[in-house]
């Protein structure tokens, strides 16, 4: 028996094996179906530069998007941005843009912003934004070469070309901020939306 109390399973749009499992290691049974949305195009055409209103934007879009196609479900969505002052970044596309990207934040705190939403039959119940500050260390080249022949293409999969549950955390010597919102899922604003509607048995 689970936590969650819904017959059927919560929905996770995304394909991110670390959102679910903080999910299911709460106890909440999951299933992910991810969001084919153009995430970039909708961001362009919103005009938003907020780098807070642009996550909590995009885990909107791919709530609905999924819920719409999944009658009665509930279903997370979720989103994060790096931003060095005005500056955004994305995901990197090789590792030598990683490599680049990390020599910039070097020495510098930039702020991740995550958002979380939750949707029903194509309609916004619930969203959230959780900022969390990360400090990188002063990183050499070499530093940064060994860093990314380490990690591998993991480097790609995220916005900050790093895990900080994995080797990425090398590159820190400061955060502040939430466990959750630095893996992408602010959990406990959800955990508390999902026992506001009795949804769980804790």
């Amino acid at each position: 028996m689970t936590i969650w109390r819904e017959r059927q399973p919560l929905i996770l749009a995304s394909q991110s094996a670390v959102r679910k499992s903080l999910l299911v290691n709460a106890g909440i049974a999951v299933e992910t179906i991810p969001a084919d949305i153009d995430e970039r195009g909708i961001q362009q055409g919103s005009g938003l530069t907020d780098p807070g209103q642009i996550a909590a934007l995009l885990a909107g879009e791919k709530a609905k998007f999924i819920s719409a196609k999944s009658p009665g479900r509930y279903v997370v969505g979720a989103d994060q941005t790096l931003a060095l002052e005005d500056r955004l970044f994305s995901k990197p596309e090789n590792l030598a843009a990683a490599a680049a990207q990390i020599k910039t934040l070097s020495g510098q705190t930039h702020a991740l912003h995550s958002a979380v939403s939750v949707a029903k039959d194509g309609a916004m119940l619930f969203s959230h934004v959780s900022v969390a500050r990360m400090t990188m260390r002063f990183l050499t080249d070499s530093e940064i070469e060994a860093y990314i022949t380490e990690a591998g293409d993991a480097v790609m999969s995220s916005v900050g070309a790093y895990q900080l549950e994995r080797t990425g955390v090398h590159l820190f010597e400061r955060i502040d901020g939430d466990h959750f919102t630095i893996l992408g899922l602010p959990l406990l604003p959800l955990l508390g939306f999902l026992r506001s509607r009795n949804l769980l048995a804790v």
